[in-house]
Parts: C-alpha cells; sequence; structure tokens
C-alpha cells in the first residue's frame, strides 16, 4: 500500500491575534488518524514530496513487535530524499536512545557510514496550551538531519530507557514511543523566477487593509494559467508576501537591506509605538534593516501551511537556535534544506508552519521563517514554554562541536538590532517573559532572561550548540552597536 501524506491547514487561533486571508514508498503506511485531523490530500503540482515508512523490529527483536527495544529498518532502494528524521504518534513521548542512519548517495553505489541523529527535539514546538500544541495532529519527532540527495536508507533506532512514564506510553517493557515512522523528505527544485510581467503588474497593486494588500485584488493581478505554474504567485503565495507590503514589492525574493538613517526615516519603523511617547517623538534605537530572503525567495509552498497568522503582542526577546540538521551543506543548498525543514515541521511533525521566526545560513544570508511578516510579532514555534512575545532565530547546522562562522553571527546581530529595535528592546538588557510550561520552569512563572538568549536559557537542552552559545555575548554586544547604543 502506498499513499502520499501532505498537509491541507485550517485556520488557527490563539491567544495572539489572529489574522486571516482567506510519494510514499511500498510498505509506507498512512500515519494515525487524529480525531478532528484534516485530510491528507495529495498536491501532484506541490515541489517535493515526503516519503513515511513505519520502523519495524529489527532481527532478533521481531517477537517483541512494537514493544521491541531496538526498531529500524533494513539498507534499502527509496525514491530520491534529502533530509530524513524519525517521528511517533504522541508528542510528550521522549525518545530515550539512540537513532542512527545511512544514506546511499543518489545515482552511485557509495553508502555513508552512520550518522546519528539528534533525538532531543521536541522543546522546539508550540506552547502546551497553545491552538497549534492540542491541534491533535503534533507529532514527537526527533531533529531532521540533511543527508543531501540519496536514494537509498537504513535506520535503526536503539532504546536506552532505565525508567519510563505511563502516562506517554514509554515504559521500561516497551521502551520506545508507538507509532515511530523514518520521514525522507525530498525538498523540491530551486524556485523559478515569476513570468515576465509578474512583478510590474504586482507593484502596481494598491495598498489595502492592515496587510497592505488585499488577497483578492493582488491574486488579480496574476494571470491564471501562469498562477497554477510553478514558482507562480499563487493565491496563498500572495498572502503570504502581502504579508510584508511596505518592505519590499508583492511577490518579491527578498526584502532588501537599508542603511540604519533610511530605517530610522522609514514609514513603519516611525509608526511603531517604541518610537512614540504619547505626543512626543523618540530617537529609535532601531539597527539598518538587514537584507532578509523572503519565504518566495527561498521557494515555500504556501500550500502546505495552514491558512492565516497567528500573532502575540510584542518582540521582547530572540532565542537562538540551531537546526542539529548536521553542517554538510553548501550555501547554495541553504534553500533546499530550509524547504526540507519546513516540510519536516508541516507534513510530517504536524505543525502549521515551520517553526522559527527566522533562518540563518553559515554564508550569512537571513532568511523569513514564519509566515505573517518579519517586522510584525509573529507567534512561533520554537522554544516550548516562551513563544509568547518572543522571537526565534536558527542558524542552520550543529554547533556543538563545529564554531559557527564570523558571517553567521554578524547575520544574528543584524537581525536582532533591527527587529529586537522596532520593539524597543536593547539586545544587551534583560527582560521578563511568562512561562508556558516546561522542563526549567513552572507554567506561570514570570522568568528573567537575557533579550538575546540561547535556547537552553528558556528549556534544558544541549540547543543552540555550546559553540555557538558561547558567541552569544559577541552577539549581543556587536547588536547593540548595530542600534547606536
Amino acid at each position: 500500500m502506498s499513499r502520499i501524506r501532505s498537509m491541507r491547514g485550517f485556520l488557527a487561533t490563539s491567544v495572539g491575534v489572529t489574522c486571516a486571508a482567506a510519494l510514499a514508498l511500498p510498505l509506507a503506511l498512512p500515519a494515525p488518524a487524529q480525531a478532528g485531523a484534516p485530510a491528507r490530500t495529495s498536491e501532484p503540482a506541490a515541489p517535493g514530496s515526503t516519503q513515511s515508512l513505519p520502523l519495524v523490529p529489527l532481527a532478533g527483536t521481531r517477537a517483541l513487535g512494537s514493544t521491541a527495544s531496538e526498531q529500524g529498518l533494513s539498507r534499502r532502494d527509496v525514491r530520491s530524499f534529502s533530509l530524513v528524521g524519525v517521528v511517533w504518534d504522541n508528542p510528550d513521548s521522549e525518545l530515550h536512545g539512540r537513532v542512527q542512519v545511512r544514506t546511499r548517495a543518489a545515482g552511485t553505489t557509495h553508502w555513508s557510514g552512520w550518522q546519528d541523529v539528534e533525538t532531543h527535539y521536541s522543546d522546539d514546538a508550540a506552547d502546551l496550551d497553545s491552538a497549534e500544541r492540542t491541534s491533535g495532529r503534533v507529532r514527537g519527532a526527533t531533529a531532521p538531519l540533511w543527508v543531501g540527495a540519496s536514494d537509498g536508507v537504513e535506520v535503526r533506532v536503539q532504546a536506552t530507557l532505565e525508567a519510563g512514564d505511563e502516562r506517554t506510553g514509554v515504559t521500561a517493557d516497551s521502551p520506545l514511543p508507538r507509532g515511530m515512522h523514518l520521514e525522507l523528505v525530498d525538498p523540491g527544485a530551486d524556485p523559478v523566477s515569476a513570468p515576465a510581467g509578474h512583478a510590474e503588474a504586482l507593484r502596481a497593486e494598491p495598498a489595502s487593509g492592515a496587510s497592505g494588500v488585499s488577497a483578492a485584488s493582488a491574486v488579480s493581478a496574476v494571470s491564471t494559467g501562469a498562477a497554477a505554474a510553478a514558482g507562480a504567485l499563487t493565491a496563498e503565495t500572495v498572502e503570504a508576501s502581502a504579508a510584508n507590503a511596505g518592505l519590499a514589492p508583492l511577490g518579491a525574493t527578498e526584502i532588501p537591506a537599508l542603511t540604519k538613517q533610511q530605517t530610522e526615516r522609514d514609514p513603519a519603523t516611525r509608526e511603531l509605538p517604541s518610537v512614540q511617547d504619547g505626543e512626543r517623538r523618540l530617537q529609535p534605537y532601531i539597527g539598518p534593516r538587514p537584507r532578509i530572503i523572503t519565504r518566495r525567495g527561498w521557494g515555500a509552498d504556501e500550500r502546505l501551511r495552514e491558512r492565516g497568522f497567528v500573532y502575540t503582542k510584542k518582540v521582547k526577546a530572540a532565542f537562538v537556535h540551531h537546526t542539529a540538521s548536521g553542517n554538510k551543506y553548501s550555501c547554495s543548498q541553504a534553500p533546499s534544506v530550509i524547504r526540507s525543514i519546513y516540510r519536516y515541521h508541516v507534513e510530517s511533525s504536524g505543525w502549521r508552519d515551520i517553526g522559527y521566526n527566522f533562518l540563518v545560513d553559515k554564508c550569512g544570508n537571513i532568511y523569513e521563517g514564519r509566515a505573517g511578516g518579519v517586522a510584525k510579532p509573529v507567534m512561533g514555534a520554537h522554544t516550548l514554554g516562551f513563544n509568547t512575545n518572543s522571537m526565534g532565530i536558527a542558524v542552520l547546522g550543529t554547533y556543538g562541536s563545529t564554531k559557527p562562522t564570523r558571517a553567521a553571527l554578524r547575520a544574528i546581530a543584524r537581525l536582532t538590532a533591527w527587529k529586537l529595535g522596532l520593539y524597543g528592546a536593547n539586545p544587551r538588557g534583560k527582560t521578563y517573559l511568562k512561562s508556558g510550561g516546561g522542563n526549567l520552569y513552572r507554567k506561570g512563572k514570570n522568568v528573567r532572561l537575557n533579550v538575546i538568549s540561547g535556547h537552553r536559557d528558556g528549556f534544558a537542552t544541549e540547543c543552540p550548540g555550546r559553540l555557538l552559545y558561547g558567541k552569544l555575548g559577541t552577539a549581543r554586544t556587536t547588536a547593540a552597536r548595530y542600534q547606536g547604543r
């Protein structure tokens, strides 16, 4: 039996402000049905795909069935993929064990050695009581691992549990989470440019409403035939692009950089509460806006995510992450890595969109993450317990034993100087965030944090890796300098 698994979203609601605008391999099984979950239908026009294969007990443990302490898949041929991860039914279950994969480079007979997959990833997630977390679609997941174009795979998962938790179904007698599947993600081809004439037509659209342009009027500027083609401006793409209206032309692949003076004079900046005090204008401490590659620029298939956007009130803090997806990517591959993570977050893990608000590659390129507008307080799913009034920045790669590049650190500083400055936050300062619950702070506790924090400051985790975490002091100082402090 074979089946394509893809996510069609529903409008999400939240305690924040919600604004809505309008294949598998043989032996692959569908994910367990959840009450109220949307039908997972095929999208033949969508770039990329996800193959989902159920893990089985390995040799010598087959008699134990789903309670086996070692599960996986033997070496096999598969359709092309570039990113791999393991998911399971209950997002509250932890995988106490070791996950290893080996892959075969596409079109060759060369197999890699065994590679470890980071298992502690469920803390990169929506808050426990949020609509996104309680949707019934969220699953437990390892970190995704980028392996490059491959067409063969082998995986093994070995339990190391000594004491279990009956509430999550993981016990000493059944040490691995139930319903484990291997997810193989193909990011699809890089995006193509919009057909000639589209950009000029869309620039002529008048601004309308909070998002700057109505989805209906914007769609009318795009010819029907071309909009259906891969890379063209579909209604969903226009909606996501309109959230950045005023920063770049609708449908743009990047938001251009501005100098500090241009940023401070920008009409969008001057209207922010952080530069007003009653009738008196304040001198804004806002860093120059950096160049940001939009979702259209990295090729987001907007049909995968849930419709509409979810916002909080402000951005008081930034949490820095690493994606734990490995460092074996070139900067030209970064858009493919992001498309793969996006698909893994939405289709495999059941999130409403990619979890991070921004991503940064090793060359210092900055990418728009979760949809809703790069200057707006978009609710992410990046730091369990602290997604309200914060933003998440993920550096592509793994930084436990690898140093982050100077370019990546500079990008973090430039991005935080601008975005935190829009909301009056000092990168070298402290702030308070109320915990939504986690393994470090109880729900409801007001926690004093650095305005630029590492993921591990809000949750007991190795993220963002020892060597990246150790550089956050430098990022704070540099960001404050960019703000003119």
